[in-house]
């Protein structure tokens, strides 16, 4: 094996470690067996001497994966469940496959091939891997690669796939997804995450009956996981942010709440996941459409809806479905090349987490579906076609799609207006 670790410290950047050091759980684990922040970390070993992370270390690095890269996307507790079965955590696991003739590599066992696909096909750049299969034994880049593999399963083949056929597909590959080869690492699967739920719940109630003291606390530091998530600064341009400003709804809304330029908070829910109001919305589409594509005759009403039944109006997107117009980085690829949309550059999956670019990308995908395949098409066609691609729209599949489209534009339209009708054009 080429690749040898002793400490965290070798194998993780120093934000990443001060991530980690700000976990309470974390914190207290490993201050317990003497570690000591600003000294070398040691990773925990194995009988055989191999490393591997504890369960208490495999829930923040995951939880910091999730947080940064796919917030309202995916579980964490999925993510524990399969590095749990695929390696028992081990940094160094390793793997050959003598069918497909790949070896799975690290924590969640991706294999080299997989994680270069993911980053040169779907966008996901936020590692240099190809080339350098080698950073697969790092514990954070494993577990982004890992994601965002599960991220697209859950997607594959145009359809919403269920948690059994993720689980599954994540073991034998999609054509296996049905199998029976993966039915009993399935069933593993929801035994080990029923385990880890529920020793969650113990931990938290043991800590929460607890007296407090210094290692319960968090340790203080102007570092977060995902803390780009916490202002529209950090995600929009400064001219974008200017034209936000100068729309008198957002002015007034965002003048109530207090915000300030230059720092301006997005809403999070409960589970600090960011957001956009409605205003919000309705504003970034009225811009785009003004600034970009007002030709295309396309209403802000409808752009809005479509957000409201694609995303929740989460930045990131929802489970699925990337960005708050769930425009994925392929189809937004083909925009920007082949169709001639360039008003906003899009080089990895990352820049869709930009509500102005996926709104821009999203108008342009609903301007294409509008004469798909050389035909004028009407305002159900569009909006079944955008919610449940072009090749699947009939009355089953996407019927549903339409139905909910409708009830969200209720939230933009003046009920005063337009009574009875549903447009997009």
């Amino acid at each position: 094996m080429s690749v040898s670790y002793k400490y965290w410290d070798d194998c993780v950047d120093l934000e990443d470690m001060q991530l980690l050091w700000m976990d309470a759980d974390v914190c207290k684990e490993w201050i317990d067996v003497g570690e000591r922040m600003g000294q070398k970390v040691h990773l925990s070993r194995d009988p055989d001497g191999e490393p591997y992370l504890t369960q208490t270390e495999m829930r923040c690095v995951a939880g910091i994966i999730v947080q940064r890269h796919f917030n309202s996307q995916i579980d964490r507790d999925m993510i524990c469940a399969i590095a749990e079965i695929a390696s028992d955590r081990q940094l160094l696991a390793e793997n050959y496959d003598r069918k497909t003739k790949q070896t799975r590599i690290g924590i969640m066992q991706v294999t080299p091939e997989i994680a270069e696909w993911l980053s040169r096909e779907m966008g996901y750049r936020n590692y240099e891997i190809e080339g350098n299969p080698t950073l697969l034994y790092k514990p954070f880049v494993n577990v982004y690669f890992g994601a965002a593999y599960v991220k697209w399963l859950s997607s594959c083949d145009g359809k919403e796939r269920n948690e059994e056929f993720v689980i599954r597909a994540y073991k034998g590959g999609k054509k296996k997804a049905d199998h029976k080869s993966t039915a009993a690492y399935f069933q593993r699967y929801l035994s080990v995450r029923e385990c880890l739920l529920s020793k969650r719940e113990q931990e938290i109630a043991d800590a929460n009956s607890s007296a407090p003291n210094a290692l319960n606390a968090r340790i203080p530091t102007s570092l977060e996981a995902g803390q780009e998530w916490t202002y529209w600064d950090r995600r929009v341009s400064p001219g974008d942010m200017e034209e936000m400003w100068r729309h008198p709804d957002v002015l007034k809304e965002w003048s109530k709440s207090g915000e300030r330029q230059g720092r301006v908070r997005f809403s999070h829910d409960s589970h600090k996941r960011p957001y956009l109001s409605r205003i919000e919305v309705k504003a970034v589409a009225e811009i785009i459409i003004s600034r970009h594509l007002d030709s295309k005759g396309i209403k802000s009403t409808a752009l809005a809806a479509l957000a409201e039944v694609c995303s929740m109006r989460f930045v990131n997107g929802v489970r699925a479905r990337t960005g708050l117009m769930g425009i994925d980085y392929p189809t937004a690829l083909w925009l920007y090349k082949d169709v001639g949309y360039r008003a906003y550059t899009v080089s990895s999956v990352e820049d869709l987490y930009n509500p102005f670019v996926s709104m821009y990308f999203g108008v342009a995908y609903l301007a294409w579906l509008s004469e798909y395949e050389g035909r004028k098409r009407n305002h159900e066609f569009i909006v079944q076609a955008y919610l449940g691609g072009p090749e699947n729209v009939n009355v089953q599949e996407t019927g549903p799609l339409w139905n909910k489209f409708q009830e969200a534009l209720r939230y933009y339209e003046d009920p005063k207006k337009d009574q009875g009708s549903c447009s997009i054009l």
